[in-house]
């Protein structure tokens, strides 16, 4: 069976890969659009674009190849204390290279080491060279390059990528340690992260499908710009005259549209669906699921359903770390398209390049109102005694009611008028 990269046929000697891996046609990693996509007619598919293997043929001179000894130098021979990231892939460290020319200062750079035992993480190392190999886009992390040893002692895989300072958005969404982000930051974020979708599913040669979007794999850079990371499980779409590709469920539980675990039908539609969720995410500031929650709390969507976003009650599932320093409309906004993201029919979810667009209305009509709202709606109705007046906060409104009370305890006196007075403003309070 033939394999993804030439220097994987032989184990017996060491070697440096120092040329850009060779991508082959049917290979163990790579299965062809025949053997993978549903046809969604009996008439013959229109003549297939070019695939991911053909323009990494074309653009993998673009990659800088790396020796392990140079990636061992940069991190210090892998220091505990320059780990920044974990997880089952293996270890990410922030490290400092020279640039390619050896001309100029070093410059930081965030690099993967991969386990050196698991089929599966060899598999998606092959996956993010291939596509980060090849996409370009403002909000796509950027790939400087790659090493790959094997030898006696085992395989060695990793990658390296620009360094993205600020962390993640997730980092900053759930972590107390981590600084909270503003109203506008958030809607800043998810409209860079949708346009990097769009270009993925839209606006790129090959259609692809992230397949793991979620707020652990958008990084932030110095700026705060979001970039998504961790290609890992990325495909290519369907191909014309196709509607899917038939694959193995893979992602994250909490993430994955319904649709595809349970038909195995992978869509850009399944993106959006992801997409949804982390909107609700940026609103609440709560994971998509939190299992020390109660139980009805544990699972976002079935939290916010019981705050419709036309309610009164809507108020009470934004974040309270923003502390009330953002736009009700525009928050409701929000919530409404992640709604449709989330709708059961694929065909009614819209596209990427839709989700934008919204997104780009929110962010304008966010912008223009002001000041920030004061809501009533964290206070359910039915725990309110009276209608509040229009636009009036809560302590205005206690202020308003005790000096309507104190004209009337004029004409109360002695110790039944200070009786009064510690009742009703209990009542206040």
């Amino acid at each position: 069976m033939k394999k993804c990269f030439y220097y994987f046929k032989d184990k017996s000697r060491v070697k440096e890969q120092r040329s850009a891996p060779t991508l082959r046609n049917q290979s163990k990693y790579y299965t062809s659009e025949s053997e993978r996509v549903i046809k969604s007619s009996s008439s013959s598919p229109a003549p297939s674009p070019r695939g991911i293997p053909e323009l990494y043929k074309e653009k993998a001179q673009n990659l800088r190849v790396f020796k392990f000894s140079e990636l061992k130098q940069a991190t210090s021979n892998f220091n505990r204390l320059l780990k920044i990231g974990e997880g089952g892939f293996g270890c990410v460290y922030k490290g400092t290279i020279k640039p390619v020319d050896g001309k100029g200062h070093p410059f930081v750079v965030a690099i993967k080491k991969l386990n050196r035992d698991g089929l599966q993480g060899h598999k998606q190392w092959v996956t993010e060279v291939k596509f980060l190999g090849v996409v370009d886009h403002p909000n796509l992390v950027k790939l400087i390059g790659y090493c790959a040893v094997d030898g006696e002692r085992g395989i060695q895989r990793l990658l390296v990528y620009e360094y993205m300072p600020n962390k993640s958005l997730e980092d900053h969404l759930f972590n107390m340690s981590f600084p909270t982000l503003s109203w506008d930051q958030r809607l800043q974020i998810v409209l860079g992260a949708a346009q990097g979708l769009a270009y993925l599913h839209e606006e790129f040669e090959v259609q692809v499908i992230y397949r793991d979007f979620k707020s652990s794999n958008v990084l932030l850079d110095e700026d705060f710009k979001p970039k998504l990371s961790d290609f890992g499980l990325a495909r290519e779409g369907p191909v014309a005259g196709q509607t899917h590709v038939s694959t193995a469920v893979v992602g994250t539980y909490g993430y994955a549209a319904p649709d595809y675990i349970e038909t195995g039908h992978l869509t850009s539609k399944s993106d959006v669906w992801s997409f949804g969720i982390v909107l609700y995410e940026i609103l609440t500031g709560r994971r998509s699921l939190e299992r020390e929650r109660p139980r009805s709390e544990q699972k976002l969507l079935n939290w916010v359903k019981q705050y419709p976003v036309d309610s009164r009650k809507f108020g009470m599932i934004m974040d309270s770390r923003l502390e009330n320093q953002y736009s009700l409309s525009a928050a409701r906004e929000v919530a409404k398209l992640a709604d449709r993201c989330l709708v059961k029919s694929t065909k009614d979810r819209p596209k990427m390049s839709q989700v934008v667009e919204s997104l780009k209305q929110v962010v304008q009509f966010s912008a223009v109102e002001s000041p920030p709202a004061k809501h009533f709606e964290r206070i359910e109705d039915e725990q309110m005694e009276e209608k509040p007046v229009k636009q009036m906060g809560v302590v205005e409104s206690a202020k308003k009611r005790m000096e309507h009370l104190a004209k009337i305890s004029e004409n109360i006196d002695g110790v039944n008028w200070r009786r009064f007075m510690i009742m009703q403003g209990a009542k206040v309070t």
